[in-house]
Order: C-alpha cells, then sequence, then structure tokens
C-alpha cells in the first residue's frame, strides 16, 4: 500500500489543536519492534510502508498507534495468550495515556477476592446483583446446611411411645368459693383402654383415611400435595380436607403439643417421617384411631364406642363409624347433643349430617365402598348417638358446676388453657361457688316440685324444667345455678342457654334505652326528626288499651311484610286507658311497651339489653320485629341475673366469672381480673330499679314480699303459656329464675296450660315462689340494704294520644277477672285527690299530649273495679286498691304475657291462683 494512503488519523478542530503531544507508544502487532528513538523510520530508512499492524507513523512523536484495548482483545484472538498480554499492555498504556490527555487518573490493577461481592468492574446496580455463581453457590451451601440440622435433629428424636402418653394423665381438683374441695374430675375420669387394630371395623378405617388422608398407604408420612389440596379446597369454598396425614395427626397427638407455631410444625414433620419409616402403617394407624380425641372426655375408639353408642368398637356397624369419624373433624361442633362449650344441639346435628352424609360419599369416590352400600346406609338415616354420660361423682348439681367452670374457663382468652390439657388434668381449679347457696337453691326447687307436680300420674306434669343463677352485682361472680335435676340423667345446663324466651322480664331494658337513649320527635325536620330524641319520665304517658293499633314513631301506621296492622294484646284482654309507663310496668300491659320500643328504635332497645349484660351469641337477641320489646328473645338464666344485677349496681356493668384461679401444684397458671363497665347512668339504673319496687310492692310480683327486706324484680310469660320466668335483686344480690316444659328427646318448648292443676303458669307463681324463698336463704345474715334514691329523669311525654280528654279505652273493664278476689278489701284504698286534665287549650310537647300524673280512674273512695292485685295464697291482707296514680282498672294482678301477652291469671283445682 503506498504511503500517501496511509495517513497518520488527524486532529479535527480546535479541541484537537490544543490538546498536549501524546508519548510515542510501543508499536503492536504479532512482532513487537525494539524501541527506537523517535526520529527514526521503522526497519529501514524511508517512508513506513503502511501495512502491518506494528506500523507507526512518521510524523513525529507527538502522534499516537493505531488500536487500542479492542485491537488487543482482536489480537489476543488471533494470536495467543503472549501477544493477547503484550496487546493489552499496549491496549492499557494507550488507554492510560488517553485518560491522562482527558485529566484523569488510570485504572488501577484489581486484586482478585475470594468473594467478588460487592462485585469489582461492575457500576450502578449490576454491582450488587449477584452472579449465577453466587447464587447457585449460595444455595448449595444453604441446602446442605439444611440437610445436616435435619439430619441431626431427625437423628434425636425418638418414637412416641403411645402407652406412656396416655396413661400420664391426672385429674382435675375442683374448689368452692371458700376453698374446700368440691370434686375431682377430668383426666382420669376418661376410658382410655388401648385395642388392636383387629379389635377396629374395617369401616372405621375406611371412612377415616377416606375423610382424613386418602393417600396414607401411599404417602411417607407427610403429603406437601396434601396439604396444597386443602388449602385450594378451603380457597374454593369446598368441604375441609385437613392437611396434615393420619401420621402427622398421630404424632400430635401422642408427642407434641396442640400450639400453632412453626417450632412444633417443624417437629411433627420430622418425627412423622421417621415414624413412617420405623413402624407399619397399621401400626400407625391404630395409635392414631387409640389417641385422637372424639369428645364427651373420650380419648380413642374404644371410649368413643362406648360414650356415644354404648357398645365396643369391634360391635359398630357402618352407619356408626362414619359418624364417629365425622367427630375427629371438631367434637364439639358435631355432637348431635351439644357441645361440652354450650354449643347449640340443632346446629351440631345439622352439622353432624352432612358431614356424616359427605364422608359416606367420600368413601364411594377412594373406591372404599360401593355405592350402592353408600344409598342403603343413606337410606337407613342418620345414626342418632346416646345422650352423654357423666361419672357418678358428677351427678346432681355437681356436674353442672363443673361445666359452668369449665366453660368459661376455656372462654377466657387470659386463660390460656385448652379443651385438651383440661381433659388431660392436673389442675386445682378454684370456682366462685358459694356451696350453701347451691344447695338451698338445689332444696327449693325439689320441695316445690315435690309438693304441686307428679309427673308419674299427670301428663302436663312431665318434662317439667327450671333454671337459675346468682349473680353477685357490684362484681360479677357467679354464686350459684341450678342447671336441671341431675347432671348424669338431664344433659342440658338449664342455667345456660336453652332457648327458653324470657317475657315480660325484658321489658326493663326497654325503658332504660328509653331512659338512656330518648324517643324520637315525630314533628322534627324532615331529615332530622329520627335523630332528635327526648329521654322520657317514668310519669310517661302511653296508651293502655287492648288491642291498639301499632303505630311507627311518626305516627305512621306500622305494617308487615304483607302490609297486614298489627294490634298487640294484652293478658286477660285488659284495657287499661292512657297509664304512665311505671304503672304499665307495675301491670305488665303488653301495649305501652311495644309502641315505646317503636318510639325509642328497636336497634336502642337491643343495645341497651346487650349493655346491661345480655350476650348475642347464637342469635340469642335475634329478630328485631316489633314483638322483640316484650321478649321473644332467649337469653340465659345467668345472663338474666347479671343484667338485673348492672341495675341494681347502679348501672355498673360486672362480666360474670366461675372460675377465680387455677394452679398447677405451687405454680398459678391463671387468676381472674374483675372486668367493670359503666353501662348505664345511675339515674337510668336507680329509675328502673324505683319501678321495679313497685312491680314488687303492688304489682305483678307481690309474692317478693315475704322476703322481708328490700327488693325489685319483675315476672314474665310467654305465648301459649311455655315459659314463666321472675327475675329480681337485692342491693348484694341478684337470681333470675325460669321455669318451662321440654321433653329432652324433643327440645321443642311445650304448653304449661294445666300443669300443676292450674289452668295457667305465670312468673309470679312457681318462679317467684322459689326466688323468694330461695333468696330468703341466700340472704340470711346479711344486712338489710335499701336503694338510692332515684334522681328526676327526662321528660314527661304523651305516645300517639291526646290527653285533653279522657280516652274511651281509659275506662275500666266492665268483665271482672276470671278469679275474682273471695273476700273484698274491708279498707278502702287511700287515694289522694284528682288533678285535673289539661283544658282544651293547653299544649303538649312535640303534639303529644301530657296527662298530670296522679289522675284516677276509680271512685272517690279508691274502690278497685276488678280483683285485688295484691292477694296472696287465700287470703285478702294483701288486697291494693289503687297504683300510685291511683289507675286501677281491672286484675291487673296476673302476670305479663312474655312475646305476646300479659295479664291476670286464673286459678283452678285445689289452689287457689295467687297474684302477681
Amino acid at each position: 500500500m503506498s504511503e500517501h494512503r496511509r495517513k497518520p488519523p488527524q486532529g479535527r478542530g480546535r479541541r484537537a489543536a490544543q490538546q498536549p503531544p501524546q508519548p510515542q507508544q510501543p508499536p503492536y502487532g504479532r512482532r513487537a519492534a525494539p524501541p527506537r528513538d523517535a526520529t527514526t523510520a521503522s526497519y529501514g530508512q524511508g517512508p513506513v510502508s503502511g501495512h502491518g499492524q506494528g506500523a507507526y507513523s512518521r510524523e513525529g512523536p507527538d502522534e499516537r498507534p493505531y488500536g487500542g484495548r479492542a485491537e488487543a482483545r482482536r489480537a489476543a484472538r488471533g494470536g495467543g495468550r503472549r501477544r493477547a498480554a503484550a496487546a493489552s499492555a499496549a491496549g492499557a498504556g494507550a488507554a492510560g495515556g488517553r485518560a491522562a490527555a482527558r485529566g484523569r487518573a488510570a485504572p488501577a490493577e484489581v486484586k482478585k477476592r475470594f468473594i467478588d461481592y460487592p462485585r469489582a468492574g461492575k457500576y450502578g446496580y449490576k454491582r450488587w446483583m449477584p452472579s449465577w455463581k453466587q447464587v447457585l453457590g449460595t444455595f448449595v451451601a444453604f441446602a446442605g446446611a439444611m440437610m445436616g440440622l435435619a439430619g441431626i435433629a431427625y437423628a434425636m428424636v425418638e418414637v412416641p411411645d403411645i402407652k406412656k402418653t396416655t396413661a400420664t394423665s391426672e385429674k382435675n381438683v375442683y374448689y368452692w368459693g371458700d376453698g374446700t374441695r368440691m370434686v375431682t374430675a377430668g383426666g382420669g375420669d376418661q376410658n382410655r383402654q388401648i385395642i388392636d387394630l383387629g379389635q377396629i371395623p374395617d369401616s372405621m378405617e375406611n371412612a377415616v383415611i377416606a375423610a382424613e388422608n386418602e393417600t396414607f398407604y401411599e404417602d411417607s408420612g407427610v403429603d406437601p400435595f396434601g396439604i396444597a389440596r386443602a388449602a385450594v379446597r378451603m380457597a374454593m369454598g369446598g368441604a375441609t380436607q385437613s392437611g396434615s396425614t393420619i401420621t402427622q395427626q398421630y404424632v400430635k397427638n401422642t408427642y407434641l403439643s396442640q400450639d400453632q407455631t412453626v417450632t412444633r410444625k417443624a417437629k411433627e414433620l420430622l418425627i412423622s417421617i421417621k415414624v413412617d419409616a420405623q413402624l407399619e402403617k397399621e401400626e400407625i394407624l391404630s395409635g392414631y384411631l387409640n389417641t385422637a380425641y372424639y369428645g364427651r372426655g373420650a380419648y380413642g375408639i374404644q371410649a368413643a364406642s362406648h360414650a356415644y353408642y354404648r357398645k365396643d368398637a369391634k360391635d359398630l356397624n357402618p352407619r356408626q363409624t362414619a359418624f364417629l369419624a365425622t367427630l375427629l373433624n371438631g367434637p364439639n361442633l358435631y355432637d348431635p347433643h351439644g357441645g361440652e362449650a354450650g354449643q347449640s344441639a340443632k346446629a351440631n346435628r345439622e352439622r353432624a349430617e352432612k358431614r356424616w352424609a359427605w364422608i359416606l360419599r367420600r368413601e364411594v369416590e377412594t373406591g372404599r365402598m360401593e355405592a350402592s352400600e353408600r344409598q342403603a346406609i343413606l337410606d337407613k338415616g342418620f345414626p342418632m348417638p346416646k345422650p352423654p354420660q357423666k361419672a357418678t361423682n358428677l351427678q346432681g348439681q355437681i356436674g353442672y358446676l363443673v361445666r359452668q367452670a369449665n366453660q368459661d374457663l376455656l372462654s377466657d382468652p387470659e386463660s390460656g388453657i385448652t379443651q385438651r390439657e383440661l381433659d388431660q388434668g392436673g389442675f386445682q381449679i378454684y370456682t366462685t361457688f358459694d356451696k350453701k347457696k347451691v344447695e338451698a337453691l338445689e332444696e327449693t326447687v325439689k320441695k316445690t316440685r315435690k309438693e304441686n307436680l307428679d309427673p308419674e300420674k299427670e301428663e302436663k306434669d312431665k318434662y317439667v324444667q327450671f333454671g337459675g343463677a346468682t349473680v353477685k352485682p357490684d362484681d360479677g361472680a357467679i354464686l350459684a345455678i341450678y342447671g336441671g335435676q341431675d347432671a348424669l340423667t338431664n344433659w342440658q345446663n338449664n342455667a345456660g342457654f336453652t332457648g327458653a324466651s324470657v317475657g315480660s322480664t325484658f321489658k326493663p331494658y326497654v325503658m332504660a334505652a328509653a331512659m338512656r337513649d330518648g324517643v324520637r320527635d315525630p314533628d322534627g325536620p324532615a331529615d332530622q326528626g329520627a335523630d332528635m330524641r327526648t329521654p322520657v319520665s317514668p310519669k310517661s304517658v302511653y296508651n293502655g288499651d287492648n288491642e291498639i293499633k301499632l303505630l311507627e314513631y311518626d305516627g305512621d301506621t306500622w305494617l308487615n311484610e304483607d302490609g297486614e296492622e298489627w294490634h298487640q294484646k294484652n293478658e286477660g284482654e285488659t284495657d287499661y286507658g292512657p297509664v304512665t309507663l311505671r304503672e304499665a310496668m307495675r301491670v305488665s300491659a303488653n301495649t305501652p311497651f311495644i309502641q315505646l320500643g317503636m318510639d325509642v328504635g328497636l336497634q336502642q332497645v337491643k343495645e341497651a339489653a346487650l349493655d346491661a349484660g345480655l350476650q348475642d351469641d347464637k342469635n340469642k337477641l335475634a329478630g328485631l320485629t316489633p314483638t322483640f320489646s316484650l321478649g321473644t328473645s332467649a337469653p340465659s338464666a345467668i345472663e338474666m341475673a347479671n343484667s338485673y344485677a348492672t341495675f341494681a349496681n347502679s348501672g355498673v356493668r360486672a362480666e360474670t366469672y366461675s372460675v377465680k384461679e387455677v394452679r398447677d401444684g405451687a405454680k398459678v397458671l391463671y387468676r381472674h381480673q374483675k372486668k367493670t363497665s359503666r353501662a348505664f347512668e345511675s339515674a337510668v339504673a336507680d329509675n328502673i330499679t324505683s319501678m321495679l319496687e313497685t312491680v314488687v310492692q303492688e304489682g305483678t310480683g307481690t309474692k317478693a314480699l315475704e322476703l322481708g327486706r328490700p327488693a325489685a324484680g319483675k315476672t314474665g310469660t310467654t305465648d301459649d303459656n311455655k315459659t314463666a320466668w321472675f327475675s329480681g335483686y337485692t342491693p348484694q344480690l341478684s337470681t333470675a329464675i325460669g321455669m318451662w316444659r321440654s321433653n329432652p328427646e324433643d327440645p321443642k318448648f311445650l304448653s304449661m296450660y294445666g300443669t300443676a292443676g292450674l289452668d295457667q303458669i305465670h312468673g309470679a307463681s312457681f318462679p317467684a315462689e322459689i326466688w323468694t324463698e330461695y333468696m330468703g336463704k341466700a340472704t340470711e345474715g346479711m344486712p338489710k340494704k335499701g336503694f338510692p334514691e332515684p334522681e328526676e329523669i327526662g321528660e314527661e311525654v304523651c305516645s300517639h294520644i291526646s290527653c285533653q280528654e279522657p280516652s274511651p279505652s281509659a275506662t275500666p273493664s266492665e268483665t271482672p277477672s276470671e278469679t275474682p278476689s273471695e273476700t273484698p278489701s274491708e279498707t278502702p284504698s287511700e287515694t289522694s285527690p284528682s288533678p285535673s286534665l289539661p283544658t282544651p287549650t293547653e299544649s303538649c310537647r312535640f303534639a303529644w299530649e301530657c296527662q298530670d300524673e296522679g289522675t284516677t280512674q276509680g271512685t272517690d273512695e279508691g274502690t278497685t273495679d276488678g280483683t285485688d292485685q295484691g292477694t296472696t295464697e287465700g287470703t285478702d291482707e294483701g288486697t291494693t286498691t289503687g297504683t300510685d296514680q291511683g289507675n286501677s282498672q281491672g286484675n291487673s294482678g296476673g302476670d305479663d304475657g312474655g312475646g305476646l301477652f300479659g295479664g291476670p291469671s286464673s286459678g283452678s283445682g285445689g289452689r287457689e291462683e295467687e297474684p302477681q
């Protein structure tokens, strides 16, 4: 190539002209030429030929060589390591020269590190991004470490001995409130006999494997796919299936706790793998079936077979084994007779039947049962188990006390004690139960049964049930309960939830809502009328006539879903006319309180009931229809006693409890902390108490006067005479007593018409009698305290009636009571002069016209138009002839009438009906 065709690179522009001269660099190429001075031509005289990779320009020392690092890399690929090294050195020199020309330092040589991180030679985020070699190496190291740790852990774990673990249980010891021993129970009470797999029916094995672990005979003790499958099924809303294998559940039952922690789960997986490797599948299945918990204190298939069907496991049929397999998913939820923690028998049976049918279908799907056999089993129906039985040391009330204590302990999240731990035993449990009060309540109920009921001869005396509870107002301690005749024969605890409606004992909550939240103003602005409220006074006037039309708070007619009106009845269809709310509470008139509930708002009524101490679990307070205000809900006796205790304690509510302390030897595991909160202002609660004092002094609860100390209370009776209640309190104790009829085999409620030879049972009859006699024993030795004087509260209003002139319905009923008093009162009642009614020109607030309290509807002498309201059992000493307002019409001494009806009572047979 001619010289004129090969020219050195020329600088461009002024910037090139300003650059300092570049030092001459050694040549590149296959053969590096020896260094020469700047003025000598290469390889001879004359100009350079212009070809060859080592060619230099003849322009002088200010020129630089061709090429750089890129040319060095090409040279390395073509000329071997030695030439590459030379080229690299030359390229580096060139790069250094260029860096120097730009005023920057040449890159320093990087020294290799064992772990190149952060990565050298990388910039930005790439400097911190590990290479694939680093990622792979880290994973291999981690996996190796984990395998090593797993190997060590695997070598250290031991296979559990089921006979050793099931033989370590102890009994729990329960103590009375005074610290004396009550009973030993739990732990050793369970039948824990271990049986061989040969004694377990094949149908039981098939049902459990189909429901719990269909790959049991194929998996290695753990089943990752099973866990994922269970999660997917639950996420899709399908039937639940355990993600743990039978081996894992066996290990958990015999070796580990029930804690849901990562550590326990890791142990479970390791032990499960080792157990599966060392034991035959048949041994694992036998161990699981012998240690699983089936409810009713039964651990193992043999104990469960006796607990539910009173037979050995080998005698179970496929229908029964499918049910027992159902229990493994949660015995308290699937026992058709109700769970140990108070679960509903009805809901449990529905759940049990569904899962039982599902297990049979799973057996067909997994090839463990023919479809024809399944259909034959379904045709025979659900195998209803027998009612639970308990040890004889839990007979009488003791069994109910133990179950109540267990239930309260398990439901308290602060206790930290599980059902399994409680059944394993070994605890000392100190309760709040007062032995003398428990015995006094039981003796009083037994006496009433013996004197009045004869179930062997009278059909109407069969299946009569009583339930009751006593609570300490300022503390919440449950001092006594009556759960039934015998815990061994009547499984249900009647002091707890039974479904028995409480009737007019619910009315104080309606009144409390009216005082606290107030009634809505029907004449307020259209957008604020429901929010403008007026707290009411007990002196407020409502229409007490029978079958008046129910109205909305704004005066519109209330209509049900079918567009029909509602006309509420009073017991005995008595017309009371305009009455104050105090008077309506005294005679237990229904129509004023159902309208009051509408004026206040049913949601406010419900909230007042909950604040007082009722609970809304199990749908006890469901169904906010107008009759909700009349007691269609079904709180327990314990809740009724505690909610009335809130009124006794001037509006301060205490949470109920029955366990003070739990010990494991010298170690205290749990100690109850008192929990109180203000539910109502004292003015509200004390006015409720004052109204309920009137009920006892001259209303439907006069039987309680025999207590001989200040008391407040309320009677309650429900439709068709199916339940009757009396709830009341003194400043120191609050007690609720309920009475109803129900067959344990068929838990629907039966009418009590004709029971004990009476036409009708009221809350003022047997419930009030039991309450009075028992409370006399329970308060013996206590000082006689009075209740606080109530403050004036609220405004006197009238609801949807005009008080400018007497209502025609205010005229006393001309129909006398069905059972008039045998002896009229010899002494006329003392009444105050009747104040005049408002004149036509007077106006009242909210378009409601208010009547002065004290207006009498009787004669000047104060005589009554019906029967005496205070008469007690065949005597005339208790006759009253008027109310504090002087308004008496007909027989208002009858009981109230629960959900829909209320009023007078009538006697029949050899017993005279008592006023309530």
